[in-house]
This record gives structure tokens, C-alpha cells and sequence, in this order.
């Protein structure tokens, strides 16, 4: 049971931190890492996680870099939480090997490790909360495909070679256009950090070394960001697909300078991982993985009911 967990863990124990009671006997404490407070996708998954810990009566706090470059003061953070002796923990890794020695010390003091968005190599963690990226990439794909004629050249912006996403959505796109779309070659496949600056460089550096290019697939919201503001600053007509939300990509839909995108539901994704860290101190058994789900969207059906309550601003 719930409260049988937390006998010996936190009873009688206090910890403040900058005047804030992170745990209490009666109010389990779990932490949540994500990858970064970059991008508007994060502030919607704690949304969601907020939600939930209200629903749970648990104390949750969610933090993270401040981009998604930042390993190293990611793995501070985890550390940081581990010492706080929370009951659960929930890690977004931005990479999937980085995070493992401390997992596993989470994992020796009998601590339920929840990844969402972004799982680790390891089974350590209970379960994953997550999109289908291989899926997702691999429908935008397909839409890209359709939409330069199954013919011609397509760059790629990612915002990682380390986290699981930026590693299923690269090659959920390119496997997807080798096997199914011959046709469509791919001309070069940068990392961007998920800066929009820092993508908006290399969406004009790809555009120039590759005169006849036809498409940019930007596998996150800050690499569709940036390669929307390159392709805008180029002067150049052509075919720019995204993935997540946020103001800036849904404007670029409407203005038709994006054709559409990839949405996950990340309200969903802060949801699930408190239900399942939850769920997990209750002693009950998780599935490998949740899958989240994913939409594609563009300017005809972003007002559809059911693809509306997965965008945010």
C-alpha cells in the first residue's frame, strides 16, 4: 500500500529547500527531471503532471535545463533529486546512456524510476510514457513525400543524436523514406540543440549547399522553429514539415509557411508519469511502455475537436 511504502522512508522527516516542504509523511515526493524548459511542449507536460499529483494528493516538482544541450547540469538535477530520498522519481533523459549509474542508485535504494518522453537503455525503469516516435517520424515522412511528388531532395534538422526521441525520430524518417518513398533523397541530416537560432543557421547553410533541396523535416519544436526561420530569412518556396506545438509552429501552418506537423500529447505524457509513479508505490504492475499517442495536423483540421485539445501555445 501507498502509505505502507513510505514507513521508515519519510515519516518523521522533513526537507526544506529554499523554504519549500518538498516531502511530507502523509504526501509522497516525486521529482520529475524533464529535458529542458526551452520549449512550450515542457510547460504543457507539467501541465499535465500537475494535474495528476493534484488528483494523487502527491508533491510533485518539475524542473529542468535550459536547453537541451545540457547533459551534464541534467545528470546535477538527477543527483540533486535522488538526494532528497523522493519515493518515485520521473526522468525525461536527454541521454540515454548518461543517466544509468544514477538510476541504478535509484533502483539500489528501492526508488520506482517513471521515464516519459524520452526513455534510457535500461530496463530499470517500470515504464515509459511516451510518443511512438519511429511511428510519428515516419508519418511525416509519408506526408512530405506526398507532398513533393515521391521525387527529390529533403534535408533533416534533429534536435539530438543522444535522447531517445531525437534518435527515433531521425530514423523513423529515414527509414520510412528508404523503404517506402525510393524517390526522395536525403541530402543532409544536422543537430541543432533544439535552438531555434541555432536551427534557423543550419536550415540556411542546407538550403544554400543544396540549391535543388524540396523539403526540411524539423524532428522537434525548437528544430521546426529555427528551420521555419531560415527557410522564411532564405527567400525560398518549399516544403517545411515539423513536430510538437507551440504559437510560432501552429502561426507558420496557418500563414502556409509550414505545411503541418506532428503532434504528440503532452499533457498526456505529465499525466502519465505521475499516474504511474502512482500506480507504482502502490505495488501495482506497469506495461514496458504507454504509448502517448500522435496526430498529424495542418491547417485543415487544426480546429478539430480532438486535435485541438493536443495542441498548446
Amino acid at each position: 500500500m501507498l502509505k505502507r511504502r513510505l514507513v521508515g522512508v519519510v515519516v518523521g522527516v522533513v526537507s526544506l529547500v529554499g523554504g519549500t516542504m518538498l516531502a511530507h509523511a502523509d504526501e509522497p515526493y516525486i521529482p520529475l527531471i524533464s529535458k529542458g524548459f526551452q520549449h512550450q511542449f515542457w510547460q504543457a507536460v507539467k501541465s499535465g503532471a500537475e494535474q495528476s499529483a493534484k488528483e494523487h494528493s502527491v508533491r510533485i516538482s518539475f524542473e529542468g535545463p535550459e536547453t537541451e544541450a545540457m547533459v551534464d547540469k541534467q545528470i546535477d538535477m538527477l543527483s540533486a533529486a535522488l538526494a532528497k530520498n523522493p519515493q518515485a522519481l520521473g526522468i525525461a533523459a536527454l541521454d540515454s546512456k548518461a543517466a544509468i549509474p544514477l538510476l541504478k542508485r535509484a533502483q539500489s535504494n528501492k526508488i520506482p524510476v517513471i521515464a516519459f518522453d524520452s526513455g534510457v537503455d535500461s530496463d530499470i525503469p517500470l515504464t515509459t510514457c511516451a510518443t511512438n516516435n519511429l511511428a510519428a517520424a515516419a508519418l511525416a515522412a509519408d506526408k512530405m513525400a506526398e507532398a513533393i511528388g515521391n521525387s527529390g531532395e529533403v534535408g533533416v534538422i534533429v534536435h539530438d543524436q543522444t535522447s531517445r526521441t531525437g534518435i527515433d525520430r531521425r530514423d523513423g524518417f529515414l527509414n520510412q523514406m528508404k523503404t517506402k518513398h525510393p524517390g526522395v533523397k536525403i541530402v543532409s541530416v544536422q543537430y541543432g540543440g533544439g535552438d531555434h537560432l541555432k536551427s534557423a543557421e543550419i536550415a540556411k547553410a542546407m538550403i544554400q549547399a543544396n540549391p535543388n533541396i524540396k523539403g526540411i523535416f524539423g524532428a522537434n519544436e525548437g528544430s521546426a522553429e529555427g528551420a521555419a526561420i531560415g527557410v522564411r530569412e532564405s527567400g525560398k518556396k518549399l516544403v517545411l514539415i515539423g513536430f510538437d506545438s507551440g504559437k510560432e509552429q501552429k502561426d507558420d501552418i496557418n500563414s502556409g509557411l509550414m505545411l503541418g506537423a506532428i503532434t504528440q500529447n503532452p499533457v498526456g505524457i505529465g499525466r502519465c508519469v505521475v499516474d504511474s509513479a502512482v500506480k507504482a508505490l502502490k505495488g501495482e504492475k506497469l506495461p514496458q511502455k504507454v504509448d502517448t499517442g500522435f496526430f498529424w495536423y495542418d491547417k485543415t483540421n487544426m480546429t478539430d475537436p480532438k486535435i485541438a485539445a493536443v495542441l498548446y501555445d
